[in-house]
């Protein structure tokens, strides 16, 4: 019971010493979770205390299930679009909000039903889908969706608008035609550079609190209720109660639609938030149970009208520097917002929505990485190109397709590395053990008739026609090979499409007179392709343990003895006819 339900361990092994930092770290918390929670339903499309709602449940679900000692749950700037998107389509323009709860709240049930069976199968390597580049350009994207989604608001008029470019042309227009209430505008300009300002020069003071007291004070100061600023006024009194939402049949594929998608970007962002904290404390990371509380956290907001949910990695590092110690944080956090709803409910009545919308556009900044992007645009352009494509297929598909054409680039990019594997000739270097790529090793001895030939990857039906070629092309010299000789520790496998081309080379070259040979190559490969009838026209005795048993058992048949390395196809068609010296400026590597 206590691997299932780790808070059990936590209670069981609480200490007395901890009970002071976690109150204070909860404190702490909470004065970050109110804003943040209210502004990212709002991100979401949906009313305030939704987030409110969401905060509380995930908390305390979270503690009962999560692993982590003090890992935090809740609303999260980068699930909040993807949110909109999938359930403002469904609703008509100025619809009912109960409805967009009831939707929500039925998504929140899909992504934790989803994320649960996810734990439960142990299919954490889901995650992975989402490689580190294109990761970097959906977050990119999603940036720069947030930032103009929440210009409107910022400057106190609102749009219809959908897309990111059409968002921009509707926020264009509506400062051209004299919408912006400047008093608006002064409040959250002013907002968000004393968020940033506090966050760069006074790290340890919670920067949004601050901002949010000090709007409230100005509003009720300036009086800018009167001025044509939108306020989020007095929310509702206590907590819902156990809500099952009721949504039509035709609601169901859409929201499962995006709630895989919420689900995949929740799963990614939660193992390694987890990953990063785990690695600074010293815990260790159990990935499957990781999903299985983020999957109840989800499933008990939606049961209280409440939002899809992940992990925050600045809330978890504000709980960090608060001195937190278990998941008691996140219950003080959840039990001091249940009493702020149910004792004072009008305390953020005051707060302008300007507010909010820096708190968005803040936390927007802090997605972005244009580092990353720049760091990738000099280490390997490939990447950079996969990452920009992920961030034009969020900017202008969507936030939902987007997150699609990030898993898509992320497996076409898998399959392109296994399509098209690195391979390479060996030779013999002077001073060094082995044999060695002779690309890197232009100087490398070779045995004249034999071609050591490396493929850095498995051999299966999209890539068998390629490594066939390489091979031909490697004995399409005078005069030709006796051996070609393949250095097969890196074939981690061979399909049964491989080994009919396998069979095939084997002949063609048998034709010729050269043997195909075969060194190091793995057991369970090896019994595959006796499965597969290979070794019926592949002699036995070509399957040698290690590259160097193969080397001694050509030169005791052939006397062959090492020289340097002859000129390159290329080279050959490169050099100087009369002389027989490479032509200027042509490299002699190959020589």
């Amino acid at each position: 019971m206590r691997d299932f339900v780790p808070g059990l361990r936590t209670f069981s092994a609480y200490r007395r010493e901890w009970l002071l930092k976690d109150a204070v770290a909860g404190v702490v918390l909470t004065t970050l979770l109110v804003p943040q929670g209210m502004a990212y339903a709002e991100l979401a499309g949906l009313p305030p205390i939704t987030g409110l709602y969401t905060s509380v449940l995930c908390l305390l679900a979270y503690a009962v299930f999560g692993p982590s000692r003090f890992l935090v749950l809740g609303p999260d700037s980068s699930l909040g679009p993807m949110i909109a998107a999938t359930v403002l389509p469904l609703i008509a323009a100025g619809g009912d909000p109960g409805r967009a709860v009831a939707l929500a709240s039925v998504l929140s049930l899909m992504v934790g039903a989803i994320t649960l069976l996810a734990g439960v199968a142990k299919l954490g390597f889901i995650a992975d889908l989402i490689s580190k580049p294109t990761m970097i350009g959906y977050m990119n994207g999603l940036a720069l969706t947030i930032l103009i989604g929440q210009l409107p608001k910022l400057f106190g008029f609102s749009t219809d608008a959908d897309g990111l470019v059409h968002e921009l042309d509707a926020f264009v227009r509506g400062v051209a035609d004299g919408d912006t209430v400047p008093a608006a505008l002064a409040v959250g300009g002013t907002g968000i550079v004393l968020i940033l300002l506090l966050q760069r020069v006074l790290p340890k003071v919670p920067a949004v609190l601050v901002m949010v007291v000090a709007a409230i004070g100005a509003t009720v100061f300036f009086d800018l209720g009167e001025r044509g600023v939108d306020l989020v006024g007095t929310l509702p009194e206590g907590l819902p109660p156990l809500t099952i939402p009721h949504v039509g049949l035709d609601d169901l594929g859409p929201l499962c639609v995006g709630a895989l998608g919420i689900a995949l970007v929740s799963l990614a962002d939660g193992i390694s938030n987890a990953t990063a904290f785990a690695a600074r404390t010293g815990q260790e990371v159990h990935g499957n149970q990781e999903m299985i509380a983020i999957g109840t956290a989800n499933a008990a907001a939606g049961l209280f009208q409440g939002f899809p949910v992940s992990t925050s990695g600045s809330r978890t590092a504000v709980a960090e520097r608060a001195g937190a110690r278990t998941q008691l944080t996140g219950v003080i956090g959840a039990g001091l917002i249940v009493l702020m709803l149910v004792l004072v409910p009008g305390l953020f009545r005051n707060l302008p929505q300007p507010a909010l919308a820096a708190v968005v556009i803040t936390a927007s900044l802090s997605l972005a990485d244009l580092p990353g992007a720049a760091r990738l645009w000099r280490q390997r352009k490939a990447e950079f190109l996969l990452s920009t494509a992920a961030f034009l297929g969020v900017a202008l598909l969507g936030v939902l397709p987007g997150i699609a054409v990030a898993v898509g680039l992320s497996i076409l990019n898998v399959f392109r590395r296994a399509w098209w594997p690195y391979s390479t000739v060996l030779g013999r270097v002077s001073g060094l053990e082995g044999y060695h790529d002779m690309r890197s090793h232009p100087d490398a001895q070779h045995l004249p008739g034999l071609v050591m030939h490396r493929f850095d990857g498995p051999l299966f039906f999209a890539n068998a026609k390629a490594f066939r070629n390489g091979v031909v092309g490697l004995t399409r010299c005078t005069p030709p090979p006796r051996w070609v000789l393949l250095a097969a520790e890196p074939v981690t496998d061979v399909d049964t499409t491989a080994s009919d081309v396998l069979e095939d080379l084997d002949e063609a070259l048998d034709e010729r007179g050269i043997s195909l040979v075969f060194a190091e190559l793995k057991d369970p490969v090896r019994r595959k392709i006796e499965r597969y009838g290979l070794t019926r026209t592949i002699d036995a005795d070509r399957f040698y343990p290690t590259v160097e048993a193969a080397v001694a058992a050509f030169r005791e048949q052939t006397g062959a003895e090492w020289a340097p390395a002859p000129p390159s196809p290329e080279e050959l068609r490169d050099q100087d006819p009369n002389t027989g010296e490479p032509t200027p400026g042509r490299s002699r590597a190959a020589w």
